[in-house]
Order: structure tokens, then C-alpha cells, then sequence
């Protein structure tokens, strides 16, 4: 990993959200770092809730196949 240091160029407007949210003692560095720590912390949990919903709904239609294999006449199926 390179110690080079680089500038970047945001609008006045980032910058001041930035501002806000950052200790006092905190760079900017850190401030960026740390949401970009949250943003991965929130894909990673946004991935983990589609795995589970995805796991759920193929349960529930596992389910209910199965109910429909049961059924010999699928004009006596009742809704």
C-alpha cells in the first residue's frame, strides 16, 4: 500500500456534510474511511437479508408444491 498523499476535489456542500460528520479530532481521512467502512458493513448485511429472504420464499413455495402434488383433481383445490 502507497503513503503517497493526493488531493481530491469535493463540492462545498460535501465538505460541510463531512464537517458534520466528523469528531473534531477526526481527519477528513478518517471520516471517509469510516463510512466507507459502514457502506461495506451495510452491503454486507443488505446481502446476508436477500440470502435469508430468498431461503424463506423457497420454503414457502417447497410448501406449497407440495400441497399441489397431493391434489389429484386441481378442481377441487379451494383457494
Amino acid at each position: 500500500m502507497s503513503n503517497q498523499i493526493t488531493t481530491i476535489q469535493i463540492r462545498e456542500n460535501v465538505k460541510l456534510a463531512l464537517d458534520r460528520l466528523k469528531s473534531k479530532n477526526q481527519s477528513y481521512e478518517e471520516a471517509i474511511i469510516l463510512l466507507m467502512s459502514f457502506a461495506e458493513k451495510c452491503r454486507r448485511m443488505q446481502k446476508e437479508l436477500l440470502i435469508e429472504g430468498c431461503e424463506v420464499m423457497a420454503s414457502e413455495n417447497l410448501k406449497i408444491s407440495k400441497e399441489f402434488e397431493g391434489i389429484e383433481d386441481l378442481n377441487e383445490w379451494t383457494w
